[in-house]
């Protein structure tokens, strides 16, 4: 036992110690175990786990012996997901059933680490597919939180693997899910193959499978990131034509693009568009717009900003004005940030709280005693805030 009963961190020797006795497999293996009493993080327990499927020896005796002295690992989706792996490398798919059927008696979710077994990049397309399907065969016979999260998880992983084709084949033998195609949107955008992800936008359809709103969004806002703008505004309209109608999020990613690269005036047709939709701006689009001013040094343009929304959107007004008032003051014009609160308190808008604090103190530290001392006697005359005013 370490200083106070505290048990020392495994070092690196002390690790490889330990695989080398879980390989060995001797029948006192649990108390060996127990006799180096170390504490194991989890990053450490996931790589004795990697090392033990890689080296093709079973992991079950050292995952019953965490579950006995650490409890508080053994419900960690990724370290009961690399338990599914070490299972799949030693072609054990009678213990892996049963402890999937463990795991869903506990709700216990599988990650992408479960499926690191499957020969994704063998060229034997076949062998492949064998694989993949034994795999959804046993997720689908546990069913509950293992199937749901498998499935998932599976699809996520072929996809991250730029295994697009067994994904879809995943699909195929289970069911045609939006969830399931955003995940395959999700990883062609992070890739940049844009006219793939619209591929798959177009074969959603064609399988009855509309895309919503949010899948819509994320190919949007990797469009615009790309500053491929004319083809985002092309998705829009496609957007529209199919009934797929626009949420905040969509309008203020088209504003938060376009202020960032200082066309205010186009932002501001999007956020025309958006409330002729219908749509209330979320406070991070008008912080897309305070911030974008700001940043260009287009000072009073943010100020007019802020005070235009304030009267327009008063559940909004401290926040939009605490943070013109915090960008100031991390510039370093705290004077001009203490003009903003004291505007604020003039109009009866209590200052975000942190944000009025660091204020005081840098007028304090900065020997305007006189400014720090009006500041915080004109804060202390506020009454408390109300439900509107703490947002």
């Amino acid at each position: 036992m370490g200083i106070n009963g505290i048990r020392p961190i495994a070092i690196r020797k002390e690790v490889l110690e330990m695989i080398a006795m879980i390989m060995r497999d001797e029948n006192d293996l649990e108390f060996k175990l127990d006799s180096m009493n170390l504490s194991l993080s989890i990053s450490l327990v996931i790589e004795i786990f990697r090392v033990l499927s890689w080296e093709r020896v079973s992991a079950l005796r050292f995952f019953a012996w965490i579950r006995s002295s650490r409890p508080d690992l053994c419900c960690n989706s990724d370290v009961c997901s690399l338990v599914i792996d070490n299972c799949g490398w030693l072609d054990d798919y009678k213990a892996m059933l049963c402890i999937l059927n463990d795991y869903k008696l506990k709700r216990i979710c599988l990650t992408k680490m479960a499926f690191g077994f499957l020969p994704v990049f063998v060229s034997n397309k076949d062998s492949i597919m064998r694989s993949v399907r034994r795999v959804v065969e046993v997720l689908n016979e546990v069913g509950g939180s293992c199937r749901t999260s498998g499935v998932h998880s599976l699809i996520e992983m072929l996809s991250s693997l730029g295994s697009f084709e067994m994904a879809k084949f995943v699909m195929e033998i289970t069911e045609r899910k939006t969830g399931y195609y955003n995940i395959l949107i999700k990883e062609k955008c992070r890739r940049c193959d844009f006219e793939g992800a619209k591929e798959i936008l177009d074969e959603m359809r064609q399988m009855g499978c509309d895309p919503i709103v949010n899948t819509c969004n994320y190919l949007l806002s990797s469009l615009c990131r790309s500053d491929k703008t004319d083809e985002a505004c092309q998705l829009l309209e496609e957007m529209q034509e199919r009934n797929c109608l626009p949420n905040p999020l969509t309008f203020e990613i088209f504003i938060y693009h376009s202020c960032r690269l200082g066309k205010f005036d186009l932002a501001i047709e999007f956020l025309d568009r958006m409330i002729s939709n219908g749509l209330e701006p979320r406070l991070t689009t008008h912080a897309a717009f305070i911030k974008g001013y700001f940043n260009s040094l287009r000072y009073e343009e943010a100020h007019k900003y802020v005070v235009d929304s304030s009267a327009k959107h008063r559940c909004s007004s401290n926040s939009l004005y605490s943070l013109l008032a915090s960008l100031h003051r991390k510039k370093g014009n705290v004077v001009v940030a203490l003009n903003i609160i004291l505007e604020m308190i003039t109009k009866g808008l209590r200052p975000n709280f942190a944000v009025y604090m660091r204020v005081l103190k840098h007028l304090q530290k900065s020997g305007r005693d006189d400014l720090a001392t009006d500041l915080k006697s004109r804060f202390s005359g506020l009454s408390l805030p109300s439900s509107t005013e703490t947002q």
